[in-house]
């Protein structure tokens, strides 16, 4: 039914406990500094709503922009997440499922951190690159993976957009896998072999979307119960906000689902999908076929194609000028 080997990616999530201790403190912090905020607002919002006759009518409000400014922050500093946390977590994961030693002499973090500075030096490079590889990927669902590849009946042609939704969530993960072929392969142009990740993908996508599909559907569930569990602690800190507490409740409930899910079951989901990645394009090479598609359908493809031309020209003038 799936290709991965499920109890071999819950062996390396435990050799990688230092990354997944990393981000459960980090995504959990995350929850905790909306819930401060969120709450700060709040009662800022009903204190200047209360005065006289008010009745605090403003919490809400108070709330929502508290929430908004987290909101904010963290937009901003999604490129270092992926930079420091995600990409470092990817790396180390690269090795162990290589069976290599992890260097001794720095911490499990730092080595991970190490590999990915070394392939992208700068967090604006591999930020770039993960969002090419996003709309790219959007593409390529367009392209091949419509409901006419499941179930090739005219009367339900209407359901080809909610088909294509489901699949569009079910890739949330393969660009983490692209990611990590950059890795693996020790590439020095990460736009190029990024591109070259994606062909390997796009000829193999009938694999690759069977097991997506099954993590997404594994993650929904598993999120569903981790949101039932922390409702009714949520429940309790979201009663000491004022005004409605039922609103902050759920939505705490879910940011805090979110983050439990974010810090140690997404990198399995991802270590499932690189199982199956390298274990699938083992021995094939990039057929032209499929690039002449992407180039056809993907502005992001070609431009991914250009970087890695103007990367490479960049890379010779830096070693022309280098001081002797």
């Amino acid at each position: 039914m799936w290709d991965f080997n499920l109890g071999a990616a819950v062996g390396l999530m435990r050799k990688t406990l230092p990354f997944l201790l990393m981000r459960l403190v980090v995504y959990v912090g995350i929850t905790l500094a909306y819930m401060l905020v969120t709450g700060i607002g709040a009662g800022i919002g009903y204190g200047l709503t209360s005065v006289g006759d008010g009745q605090g009518g403003g919490a809400f409000m108070g709330g929502a922009i508290g929430f908004g400014l987290v909101s904010a922050v963290l937009y901003f500093a999604r490129e270092y997440l992926l930079y420091l946390i995600k990409a470092g977590h990817i790396a180390v994961l690269v090795e162990l499922i290589q069976d290599k030693e992890l260097p001794e002499g720095r911490s499990q973090v730092e080595h991970g951190q190490a590999v990915v500075k070394e392939r992208f030096k700068e967090s604006s490079i591999l930020f770039g690159v993960d969002q090419l590889i996003k709309g790219i990927l959007r593409t390529l669902n367009r392209m091949t993976m419509t409901i006419s590849n499941f179930i090739p009946i005219p009367a339900i042609r209407s359901l080809v957009g909610i088909v294509n939704k489901i699949i569009n969530v079910s890739l949330t993960y393969v660009d983490e896998v692209i990611l990590a072929y950059n890795i693996k392969t020790n590439s020095e142009n990460p736009w190029q072999s990024s591109k070259t990740a994606i062909i390997l993908y796009a000829q193999n996508y009938k694999v690759m979307l069977k097991n997506a599909v099954f993590l997404m559907l594994f993650m929904y569930v598993a999120g569903f119960v981790i949101f039932l569990l922390v409702l009714g602690p949520v429940a309790a800190i979201a009663a000491l906000f004022p005004g409605a507490v039922g609103v902050w409740t759920v939505v705490f409930s879910v940011l805090l689902a979110w983050g439990i899910k974010a810090a140690l079951l997404e990198p399995l989901a991802v270590t499932a999908m690189m199982q199956v990645y390298f274990k699938t394009i083992e021995g094939q090479t990039p057929n032209a076929e499929w690039e002449e598609k992407l180039n056809g359908a993907s502005d992001k493809f070609r431009e991914m194609g250009e970087k890695a031309v103007s990367y490479v020209g960049a890379s010779k003038t830096s070693d022309k000028t280098e001081p002797a």
